[in-house]
């Protein structure tokens, strides 16, 4: 029953943390007069006095000393900290200049730039279904750049951005506050002195715009901070498959939001190319529980092979014994699923454990 009990409550949080990150539009029109750099500015401020104050409250600090001593993964962090600020404040701007739509066509093709990254960049290999999913993406920003007259590049900035930050978060390998402290460290001298520029030369709106505008503004953090911890708790109490298919939720909201709030035009060629994205996430989505499901069934069939073979030890040449049905055994297509992740929308710079993608199964 408390297991049940647990997994419920990790889904309400998974489901919260996700609709926080797709309602997020409507809290950055809030902001204005404030322009997209000085919001991104603040967030970073802010976010980072709100991460510090969690980490003291769980009193984990030792990972400093590790990341200072470790300059591979300082300028890992660096770098991800300048992809997602690129990220933000672009995100920042395109809600605030009446483009939420295509920006939330960014964070519905992420997956489908993660896994062509893959392939280029790892050189991993796709399934057919998989590369079907990829050409119907590309033929997806080809009809939506035809129906635009141009490319749709802020979806394909946020896009490439994201999963780039992805990428880099899974080479960093840490935790979701400890990444956000660092990533907000990194940018928190760069920011700080933007604002007090902005304020010199008297072109700050957080003391302009009023009491109650400054208040918002100092919020960007909360607005950070909210999600991750619901993320988080998430993370620990419902499967990776489960969690990879809520992350879908986020776009879907921003999609809703502005069609129907922020009452953006969809022409019949947008529609069109929205629908060939959801046909290549729908693909990716059944490959993912297919080869899961599959994966699954052949772990406990080899489980249960290995059970009743008798238990001799065959000895390796170091010494050790490799039992019949150890995981050393076990082929690779074996494994739970769970492979390469990306994070959710907005989420990026504040997962705990990175979000899986339920599109992206380790690659067999």
């Amino acid at each position: 029953m408390e297991g049940k009990n647990e997994q419920r409550a990790g889904l309400l949080y998974g489901i919260g943390a996700y609709v926080m990150w797709g309602l997020v539009p409507l809290f950055w029109p809030l902001l204005k007069p404030s322009g997209a750099i000085e919001i991104l500015a603040h967030r970073m401020v802010w976010s980072l006095g709100v991460v510090t104050i969690a980490l003291l409250a769980i009193r984990r600090w030792a990972w400093i000393g590790e990341l200072v001593r470790d300059r591979r993964k300082l300028a890992l962090i660096s770098v991800a900290a300048a992809t997602i600020t690129v990220n933000w404040g672009l995100y920042i701007w395109a809600v605030n200049n009446g483009q939420v739509v295509e920006a939330s066509l960014g964070y519905f093709i992420n997956p489908l730039v993660t896994i062509a990254m893959g392939v280029l960049l790892l050189g991993e290999r796709l399934r057919p279904v998989q590369w079907t999913a990829v050409a119907t993406g590309l033929a997806a920003v080809l009809v939506l750049a035809i129906g635009y007259g141009r490319p749709p590049w802020i979806s394909l900035v946020l896009a490439f951005s994201f999963a780039t930050y992805g990428l880099i978060k899974k080479k960093v390998n840490m935790g979701g506050l400890e990444s956000l402290a660092a990533e907000t460290a990194v940018l928190f001298v760069p920011a700080l002195g933007f604002l007090l520029w902005l304020a010199a030369t008297g072109k700050s709106t957080f003391t302009a715009g009023g009491t109650e505008h400054g208040f918002l503004l100092a919020a960007t953090g909360i607005v950070t901070a909210i999600p991750l911890i619901c993320f988080g708790a998430a993370a620990v109490r419902v499967p990776l498959s489960t969690l990879g298919l809520l992350q879908y939720l986020a776009p879907v909201f921003q999609f809703g939001l502005g069609v129907v709030y922020f009452k953006e035009s969809m022409p019949p060629e947008r529609w069109a190319g929205f629908a060939l994205v959801w046909l290549a996430l729908s693909l990716l989505t059944w490959d993912a529980l297919r080869t899961a499901r599959r994966n699954r069934a052949l772990a406990v069939k080899l489980l249960a092979t290995a059970a009743a073979a008798p238990a001799t030890a065959t000895p390796t040449p170091e010494g050790a014994a490799i039992l019949p049905g150890d995981a050393a055994t076990l082929p690779s297509d074996a494994a739970p699923p769970g492979g390469t992740t990306t994070p959710a929308p907005e989420a990026a710079a504040t997962a705990g454990p990175e979000a899986p993608n339920p599109t992206q199964q380790k690659i067999t």
